[in-house]
């Protein structure tokens, strides 16, 4: 009864201390998340330091800011394109897309194989005869789909 009767005497001093505590607490725990509710848990006692507000309205604040804080920077952080030192690290096959080879086997059925560093690929495209010259123009999987020249 006393730690509630403290913290509704000191609202905005509570919600500052955890919202800084919510902030040391990310830089342990990675993620992101800790970041937005410290920052809410801020403005909460910044809003409650100079209009007192009754603390079922100031958990409501506290949440709607943290609500609002992560949705926001979880679209955001989505909707931007992530620059890779490594784009095809996952997509093997579409970094062949534009190279061109010699069939050493003919495709049949509409498949064959093709030997690309030292790797051996399978293969889609028209029915072609070995030594002819094909292009590579897409991916499907592992899959390579090619061309003739």
């Amino acid at each position: 009864m006393v730690l509630i009767e403290f913290l509704a005497a000191n609202a905005p001093w509570a919600w500052i201390i955890a919202g800084l505590i919510l902030l040391s607490l990310e830089l342990v725990v990675p993620g992101g998340y800790l970041l937005w509710l410290g920052i809410a848990g801020l403005i909460t006692g910044l809003v409650v330091l100079f209009q007192p507000i009754a603390w079922p309205f100031q958990w409501l604040m506290f949440g709607v800011l943290a609500l609002v804080a992560i949705v926001l920077w979880t679209r955001w952080s989505r909707s931007r394109p992530r620059q890779s030192d490594r784009p095809y690290l996952n997509r093997r096959g579409d970094s062949f897309v534009g190279h061109e080879a010699v069939l050493e086997q003919p495709i049949a059925g509409g498949f064959g194989r093709l030997t690309l560093g030292d790797t051996i690929w399978r293969i889609s495209g028209p029915d072609l005869p070995a030594g002819q010259r094909i292009r590579i123009v897409g991916s499907e999987g592992a899959v390579l789909l090619v061309e003739a020249i």
